[in-house]
């Protein structure tokens, strides 16, 4: 198993904190998200580890990661800076985390140890999160629903009540090259212009509604977080 954490991106959400380094260099609790997501990796012995760069690229040269550049990180979305990887994902099995978060060792784990040919972790307890970061915890949550085998039959759309989220999913799942392979061919059947504005959510709703891959849904209840605005690394302080 190989991992490819997707940092390419400036996250200007978070405004000043940004302005002279990555969003994955954010300090958190003493430590970069980066380095929190290293640990964790390592710790799993996950030794062959890629990641996604663009703003700022020269700052993340000396973590010991193998590099995927995508020149085109200001114009681009999450799922054309992995296809930079497409190197690996043709050949590995791959988990695929998002370079803002952080994670404990069971959801690492847990994508290890699935069969799946494409599978994500959620979190069903999202709404105590959520209430911490929102007033409002329907703002930025989008729908998750699971079928009885726990696969999900819908992901990444706008909630109008909360009976339409089952979970939040974390920014971390698994890629097969067969399940890349069902990517790159619903991909193959879109413009340039749709390509690059293709967020991984959309991606997952078409990989589901095409029904060929099916994406397994993994329950996860440890501690996480994603930091988008400066006020969520005032929730996540001292987890």
């Amino acid at each position: 198993m190989r991992c490819i954490i997707l940092a390419a991106g400036r996250g200007s959400r978070l405004g000043s904190l940004t302005n002279k380094k990555p969003k994955c260099l954010i300090q958190l609790n003493g430590k970069s998200l980066l380095e929190h997501q290293l640990a964790i990796l390592r710790a799993s012995n996950i030794k062959d580890i890629g990641i996604v760069t663009g703003y700022k690229r020269q700052l993340l040269s000396d973590f010991g990661l193998y590099e995927f550049h995508n020149n085109k990180w200001d114009k681009t979305n999450m799922v054309s800076s992995l296809e930079c990887a497409d190197s690996w994902l043709n050949k590995y099995h791959c988990i695929v985390s998002y370079g803002d978060i952080f994670y404990q060792h069971r959801a690492i784990k847990k994508l290890i140890l699935s069969k799946d040919e494409m599978a994500i972790t959620y979190d069903p307890n999202w709404k105590l999160l959520w209430e911490k970061r929102f007033d409002n915890p329907l703002d930025d949550a989008e729908t998750f629903k699971l079928n009885a085998d726990s696969t999900i039959s819908e992901i990444g759309k706008v909630p109008t009540d909360l009976n339409q989220i089952q979970g939040q999913y974390m920014g971390l799942l698994k890629f097969t090259p067969a399940s890349w392979k069902e990517v790159k061919s619903i991909r193959s059947k879109m413009s340039n212009t749709m390509k690059s504005k293709m967020d991984m959510t959309t991606l997952l709703q078409k990989i589901i509604l095409k029904n060929k891959i099916k994406v397994k849904g993994l329950i996860y209840e440890d501690n996480w977080g994603e930091i988008d605005t400066e006020s969520d690394l005032n929730v996540y302080k001292n987890t």
